[in-house]
């Protein structure tokens, strides 16, 4: 029996029983995967070690950081 077959016989059983239905199958594994790296970096701070970002956030920030400095003034005056 697959995934998908036990989630159809779960899905009939709470049915009959007037509960809510189980959620799809791998609908949680990414944040299952967060949640784990997460884990090791929370590990990594009680050990002493150094903790790092999601690599999401650092990707991000790259991107990011860019657009919010202000252009530099090259119009050779002084700032007065």
């Amino acid at each position: 029996m697959d995934a998908i077959q036990q989630h159809m016989i779960d899905s009939y059983r709470a049915a009959q029983h007037g509960e809510l239905p189980p959620p799809l199958p791998g609908r949680h594994d990414w944040a299952v995967v967060r949640d784990v790296g997460d884990r090791r970096r929370f590990d990594a701070v009680m050990a002493g070690l150094p903790a790092r970002r999601r690599w999401r956030t650092a990707v991000r920030e790259l991107f990011t950081r860019g657009r919010h400095a202000t252009p530099p003034d090259n119009s050779g005056r002084s700032g007065a």
